[in-house]
């Protein structure tokens, strides 16, 4: 017992002589509170400014495809158009906001809407010839004009839209060839290392099947390179096999427009989920959707156009209900349905 006495007495003496320390240095004692403070103050003034030639607030523009994109399942009115939520999902999650762009919608009103954007998605679709793909001829010439005259805007092509931009650059309408490449989970064989594809996805992308090709008809790599309006404005980038071995390409940049052709569906890895589909929901195939999208944006960010923020806000897709369509387990699992 008189041990313990002696302890307890030695503990209490040095714990003591300890606090009268830190009190007579109290300015080297902070709590964890104070501590976090002094930090925040010490790195908040290590902040830079972002970049002020890259558009922070950049907006994209989404064509409209006729229809209600479920086969008839939200609607069947004549009038009506959509776009699938997930392209809007995919573009926000880049960092960006999103316009649709009405189909039906005069050429005027689509000149006005396309000023306050930075870039132009075309999506995939069933819908190739008529008034959809005059409205798709003219947000594409616009988009070039708008290149010509100074801005970085950028044109995404998907799947059909992809098709039908090779189609408009070639001038020939007979220029896809058939591939039986529908519902396809495939890997990628990459012709160059370009800042499309981000370092660490480079080799995987080549050996694991990230992507999902949902097509009918392509272009063979050797009918593009052959075709001369074709191999002057584009440049190869990725190719891949159909069910049948037959070579397509998947993937196409411009020389000297940033516009890209994808016959892949980046979107759908993380937000498309029918059953009847076999898009990749691994981790790996997600990471594709997300560096695709701030790829995407981060050519957006490029553009000089600063539109009116008000005008923006009008014009916004947050105007519009996403309505619920793949309840079947088929097709959509969202649209945006426009009357």
């Amino acid at each position: 017992m008189e041990n313990n006495t002696v302890f307890s007495l030695f503990f209490f003496v040095t714990l003591f002589t300890c606090l009268a320390a830190a009190i007579v240095n109290n300015h080297h004692i902070l709590l964890p509170t104070q501590l976090h403070q002094e930090n925040s103050l010490s790195s908040s003034s290590k902040c830079t400014a972002p970049d002020p030639n890259l558009n922070q607030r950049p907006v994209i523009g989404i064509l409209s495809n006729p229809g209600d994109g479920s086969s008839g399942r939200l609607t069947n009115s004549s009038g009506v158009s959509h776009i699938a939520a997930s392209y809007v999902k995919f573009v926000e999650s880049g960092g960006a906001r999103v316009i649709p762009l009405f189909y039906n919608e005069s050429p005027e009103s689509l000149k006005t809407k396309l000023s306050l954007t930075n870039g132009l998605l075309l999506t995939g679709g069933s819908a190739a010839s008529g008034p959809y793909l005059e409205a798709l001829q003219f947000l594409f010439q616009a988009a070039l004009e708008r290149n010509d005259g100074g801005d970085h805007f950028l044109v995404l092509g998907l799947n059909l839209g992809g098709n039908l931009l090779i189609k408009i650059v070639a001038d020939q309408a007979d220029v896809l060839e058939p591939f039986n490449a529908s519902s396809l989970p495939s890997y990628l064989q990459m012709w160059i290392k370009k800042e499309v594809y981000i370092k660490d996805l480079f080799q995987l992308l080549m050996s694991e099947c990230l992507v999902l090709h949902n097509h009918k008809y392509a272009i063979s790599p050797y009918k593009l390179q052959y075709n001369k309006k074709l191999s002057s404005f584009f440049d190869i980038l990725a190719t891949a096999a159909d069910r049948d071995g037959k070579i397509f390409v998947s993937t196409a940049r411009g020389w000297n427009y940033p516009v890209t052709v994808n016959l892949w569906n980046p979107e759908k890895n993380a937000f498309e989920w029918a059953t009847s589909l076999k898009a990749p929901h691994t981790e790996n195939a997600i990471r594709v959707t997300q560096s695709s999208a701030n790829f995407f944006v981060s050519e957006a960010r490029k553009s000089s156009n600063r539109p009116d923020e008000q005008a923006v806000r009008d014009n916004l897709i947050y105007n519009y209900k996403a309505s619920y369509g793949g309840v079947a387990g088929k097709g959509y699992d969202q649209v945006y349905l426009f009357e």
